[in-house]
């Protein structure tokens, strides 16, 4: 185990987390809020401390005369490495971004600001907040921010800003480690180049909202901060009432689609970019996302419509729900913990589902379900016909065994995991709905389930345990389970020979 590596990836992941609270100090400055600039000021420094000693400790000298540090470690990482800066870098990220709810009283137990932290970077949602609109603009913008920053995450960040490693494609090990879904290409055959793409698409999708929204009456702040957790599909609102506080058609809209899109698959955008419009609306992830959700959204809008003026609205209002579900947004336009049995189970089984892989979007992804379905398939035809060999293949290109191996061993993670956890939250003795979609809400980075932690609930209530139970399913369901696992496996830490 490379421990120097480690030290040196957090260390610059630290530096930056200091540089991007800057904009919030600012705010903090501008607005005379002098509680949340302490809060944010104490946070930089200390941030900036803890990683620039880091950078110090486990950064190596070019030469013995020269006296300069060199922008690299000693020695190469692995896989192993790649899992460990990962879980590590998400966990040190959360605790220090906690630190301005912390010191500026804004959330006084520190449990509660973690809890909330974790649920900003992983883009989850879930809150433990009854009353938002009066903490700090500061506070608020620092919040949602957290979510931009989470969406595509900071290690990829990291990779497209910083030249972190001497061209050997070590750093493969991390976007793969980070990157949601069952297998990670790179777009271009270096790998800094195409985490540059990715934010950079991410960047002007952020934008276009952005613009979007001012021009429907949003207030500049509201069309930032709300772009910043659609764009990272989170879900944190400035309002108490969430989107339903803006009673615009235009609007929601407008959120609804940014939502579907940020769920999709941002190697599409780049077949887009690239002109090759046709390669990318035959991708087989993206037809059945698409699919599932205009089939949610008309059953949905029919069970749903004696609760609305009509058709339009009940449609309009199913559209919004199913597209931040399944995106594992969690924004909301109204409270959907009143709608039928069946609207609420299709809604709970999209919170498993989740968007597409290689989009800001939580959930097990749509590809896995392809990968599943295709090789229940082949199953099937293997009991009829034993020698037939099936080979399972996406947008006609075979799948090697370890992406299709890799598929089952991540389910059999995460239905373990959810049972585990389940039964400890099951522990405060709440209702069945309420610790159940709490549950599916944490791991699947949705943030709102059904009964108490619904759309117009939080997960306050719970106790200190449950918060470090549904804390950590958070961080597991964004990190795909395997490097939060790997973390704490004897063998990881094991030096090699």
């Amino acid at each position: 185990m490379n421990i120097k590596a480690i030290g040196f990836y957090i260390g610059h992941i630290l530096r930056i987390e200091g540089i991007l609270l800057v904009p919030a100090l600012l705010i903090a400055m501008y607005r005379q809020e002098i509680a949340a600039f302490q809060g944010f000021g104490i946070t930089i420094l200390a941030v900036l401390a803890a990683g620039m000693l880091l950078l110090l400790v486990c950064s190596r000298k070019e030469g013995k005369e020269s006296g300069k540090w060199s922008a690299h470690f000693g020695g190469d990482i692995h896989a192993k490495e790649g899992f460990v800066i990962t879980a590590l870098g998400w966990i040190v990220l959360s605790l220090f971004g906690a630190l301005p709810f912390y010191v500026s009283g804004s959330i006084p137990k520190f449990i509660d600001c973690w809890f909330e932290t974790v649920s900003g970077f992983t883009t989850t949602g879930a809150t433990i907040l009854g009353e938002i609109e009066s903490l700090p603009m500061s506070i608020l913008y620092w919040r949602s921010f957290t979510h931009w920053i989470g969406g595509m995450g900071v290690l990829v960040f990291l990779l497209a800003i910083i030249p972190m490693s001497k061209g050997t494609g070590e750093t493969f090990h991390i976007l793969r480690a980070e990157s949601p879904g069952p297998s990670v290409g790179k777009l271009t055959p270096r790998l800094r180049h195409t985490a540059r793409i990715l934010y950079l698409i991410y960047i002007v999708l952020t934008v276009v909202m952005v613009v979007l929204l001012l021009l429907g009456g949003m207030p500049l702040f509201d069309a930032v901060t709300t772009a910043f957790g659609t764009a990272g599909t989170g879900g944190f609102s400035i309002k108490n009432a969430s989107i339903a506080a803006y009673d615009s058609l235009y609007l929601q809209i407008v959120i609804g689609v940014f939502m579907l899109i940020f769920g999709i698959n941002f190697n599409v955008f780049y077949l887009v970019l690239c002109g090759r419009m046709a390669q990318a609306f035959k991708n087989e992830e993206l037809r059945i996302y698409l699919g599932i959700i205009l089939g949610s959204t008309l059953a949905i809008a029919i069970n749903t419509m004696p609760q609305f003026s009509g058709f339009g609205e009940a449609l309009h209002h199913s559209f919004f729900q199913v597209s931040s579900i399944m995106t594992t947004t969690g924004f909301a336009t109204v409270d959907f913990n009143l709608w039928p049995q069946l609207s609420r189970m299709i809604l709970v089984f999209l919170t498993i589902i989740g968007a597409c892989a290689g989009s800001t979007g939580g959930g097990i992804k749509v590809a896995r379900l392809v990968i599943l379905g295709k090789s229940l398939k082949g199953a099937m035809q293997r009991m009829l016909r034993p020698r037939t060999v099936k080979a399972v293949c996406m947008d006609g290109k075979l799948l090697d065994d370890h992406v299709v191996h890799g598929v089952f061993a991540y389910m059999t993670a995460f239905v373990f995991i959810c049972i585990v956890s389940i039964l400890t939250v099951a522990l405060e003795n709440y209702d069945m709905e309420s610790t159940v979609t709490a549950v599916f809400a944490c791991i699947g980075n949705v943030g709102p389930g059904l009964s108490m932690v619904g759309p117009m609930g939080n997960f306050a209530d719970f106790s200190v345990m449950s918060k470090l139970v549904l804390t950590a399913d958070m961080l597991i369901g964004r990190l795909e389970i395997f490097p939060f696992l790997l973390l704490f496996s004897p063998t990881t830490w094991k030096s090699r020979t």
